[in-house]
């Protein structure tokens, strides 16, 4: 495996304005820009939208928000605006600091407060469908070392959509909070995955089952996570009281321990270990048999879920970041483009390390330097 090294920081060289905002020719594979966000929910959201202002509008014109590039039938806003109106009511009531953040979203791009819910949506939006389903989406491990700092949560990220554009790395001072955040986003999201100064990180996978309905984005539940727990033991605590909008597996890492947590229809099922690896089928045995992924997306999964556990067995317990994003570099773990914008491929890998507090991140070319992001101390300026 080849070694990215431990210190790089802020990488040059990426395309971006300042602090990350939107200049033509923005993303194609490069690591994310990043964005500093400081102070109540509402500027919070508005700091964002402006920064992407353009980018975000562009992105819901282009066919809303490449939803209708990726469904058979095409939707429109209006047409969703009772599914929105429901899920709005779900995020009000459930997370009111992250719906004030979404109305500051609108602000701040000028875009109205139902286009800056449906960016949260988008996955919801899609659902899931018989015929077409998904042929990679994340693979995701952590790995504890009990006696240590090399503790370590690490995945690929693979998205359709050709998303590479609209990644950006958040980092997020919210006024009267105890934590810091980082969360990557890719398309206005508010969370995806991420890390606070605690030293909490959290991971997402697909899992595809049950009935997907009204009801907290995991997306959004991951970024409540951050900005409210600060190990393994309260996230669960946290997540425990949400109502999820959708099937998810989120694997969770502190410095001293990790989980891995599987939802479906309402239910909850966690496995605490010292290392977790998790793909797209599900693991729980009380889970499997609701399990809807197709035979050729199981395939993936299960080359996958033993591809990166074989590479993770012969890595050492002191590896640095870098190994970690060669391990996620490779395929089939990596899952690379074929031209279709409807097929999942690996946009982003991030290895986050909870001890040391600090995030490496790559985008779709396995071959660029990682940008480093410290989710402590926040400081710096991208490429300097």
């Amino acid at each position: 495996m080849h070694r990215h090294g431990q210190h790089d920081t802020y990488r040059a060289g990426r395309a971006g304005g300042p602090d990350g905002g939107d200049v033509p020719g923005d993303g194609a594979g490069a690591p994310a820009a990043l964005l500093r966000l400081a102070g109540d929910p509402f500027e919070l959201g508005r700091q964002h939208g402006a920064a992407r202002a353009a980018g975000l509008r562009a992105f819901l014109d282009d066919g809303l928000a490449r939803i209708n590039h990726l469904l058979d039938t095409p939707v429109t806003t209006a047409g969703l605006r009772p599914l929105i109106t429901e899920f709005r009511r779900e995020i009000e009531t459930a997370v009111p600091e992250l719906a004030e953040e979404i109305r500051g979203l609108a602000a701040g791009a000028g875009i109205s407060h139902e286009q800056a819910l449906l960016l949260q949506l988008r996955r919801e939006i899609t659902g899931y469908r018989d015929i077409r389903r998904p042929g990679g989406d994340c693979t995701t491990y952590a790995r504890v070392d009990p006696n240590g700092p090399h503790t370590v949560l690490a995945q690929t990220v693979d998205l359709s959509g050709d998303l590479d554009d609209q990644s950006r790395l958040l980092s997020i001072d919210r006024a009267g909070g105890s934590r810091r955040v980082l969360v990557l986003s890719f398309g206005g999201l508010l969370g995806y995955l991420g890390m606070n100064s605690d030293g909490l990180a959290v991971g997402i996978n697909l899992v595809l089952g049950g009935r997907w309905r009204p009801g907290l984005p995991p997306y959004l539940a991951v970024r409540h996570v951050l900005d409210s727990a600060g190990s393994v033991d309260e996230a669960l605590g946290v997540l425990e009281g949400l109502k999820l909008a959708s099937s998810r597996s989120l694997t969770l890492c502190d410095p001293r321990g990790a989980a891995c947590t599987e939802f479906l229809d309402g239910r909850m099922h966690t496995v605490r270990a010292l290392r977790t690896v998790h793909t797209n089928h599900f693991l729980h045995r009380e889970f499997i048999p609701y399990d809807k992924l197709n035979v050729f997306a199981r395939n993936s999964s299960l080359r996958r879920l033993e591809a990166c556990s074989l590479r993770l067995d012969a890595l050492p317990e002191a590896a640095l970041p870098g190994d970690h994003l060669a391990l996620l570099s490779a395929p089939p773990v990596f899952v690379p483009g074929n031209g279709n914008i409807r097929r999942e491929r690996t946009v982003a890998m991030v290895a986050m390390r909870p001890a040391f507090g600090d995030l490496h991140l790559l985008g779709s070319r396995p071959s660029e330097t990682p940008r480093v992001f410290s989710a402590r101390a926040l400081t710096g300026t991208a490429g300097s």
